[in-house]
């Protein structure tokens, strides 16, 4: 049996060569303010891997996606295991474009910290008056570039987005850039309307995307998982506050709390978080989670 090591290794994922296809393992592992926190957190990689197979299907129509399979059976040997059963999704290889896709349909986090500064997110005024948690009168995108291990993201405008992409891709910068900002301003609209259905908001996420051997563009990386997104529950919401949530916001309040914490999480805290990511699992699917 051929053996395989990983030939990256983000936070919480590793990605295996396998040729012509990546396999891309969403291990237990759990970061909250780019570092890895001391606790795995269990089936978490299960419950992401399968969301971002819902979205993917969900959203074909859009943009294609890099997934081909989640089932282990499509891969190597090495993989037929339960150590990568259920958590693992195997990909078409794909160029990825230097650019975090940003999208926010509701003002939190940085963005309402930015705004009661100087009324702007991310270089874009937005109107007076808006409260914490507030829906905007439309999405709006906020790019940034994509940080390595231990270094942060960086907020940038869409022009310079553009100018990013022109670097590496000469004379196709204003094509990506204008791509994918609409690809993902259509993929929340779509994927948002759908989780308010279900009883989800979906605050802001993050897309990335990459180039296929055509040069079209694909969606890549995961999808809409709490990871990625903030997920508020529609049940109470109120404008004017923080939200509860369904994503690592738990954790983020928590480590903040408890700055002594070198980055350790309580079991109860570990138990809370996994609950509320397979919540958001069912709500979304209608699926009982019981990988």
């Amino acid at each position: 049996m051929k053996e395989f090591k990983p030939a990256k290794e983000g936070k919480v994922r590793e990605v295996y060569d396998n040729g012509d296809t990546l396999i891309i393992v969403a291990t237990d592992r759990i970061s909250a303010f780019d570092v890895i926190l001391k606790n795995k957190v269990s089936k978490k990689g299960t419950i992401l891997t399968q969301m971002s197979k819902f979205w993917f299907d969900y959203t074909r129509e859009i943009v294609p996606n890099h997934m081909l399979s989640i089932d282990v059976k499509d891969m190597p040997e090495f993989f037929r295991n339960e150590n990568f059963d259920g958590n693992s999704m195997m990909c078409k290889k794909l160029n990825m474009l230097p650019i975090e896709c940003i999208v926010r349909g509701y003002i939190t986090g940085s963005g309402w910290a930015s705004y009661q500064k100087n009324g702007m997110v991310c270089g874009i005024a937005l109107p007076e008056g808006l409260q914490e948690s507030e829906k905007l009168p439309e999405p709006i995108y906020t790019p940034s570039t994509k940080a390595e291990i231990g270094d942060h993201d960086e907020n940038i405008s869409f022009e310079q987005s553009i100018e990013v992409l022109e670097k590496q891709f000469p004379g196709k910068g204003r094509e990506y850039a204008e791509k994918i900002k609409d690809c993902t301003i259509a993929l929340y609209k779509k994927c948002a309307e759908y989780a308010l259905e279900k009883g989800i908001i979906i605050a802001d996420t993050k897309f990335e995307f990459g180039l296929d051997e055509k040069g079209e563009v694909v969606l890549g990386d995961e999808m809409l998982t709490p990871d990625s997104s903030r997920f508020w529950p529609l049940e109470g919401y109120k404008a004017g506050q923080g939200q509860p949530s369904f994503d690592k916001q738990y954790v983020r309040d928590w480590l903040k709390a408890n700055p002594e914490s070198d980055y350790k999480l309580p079991e109860e805290v570990v138990d809370k978080t996994v609950a509320k990511y397979k919540e958001a699992y069912e709500l979304l699917t209608g699926e009982k989670f019981d990988k």
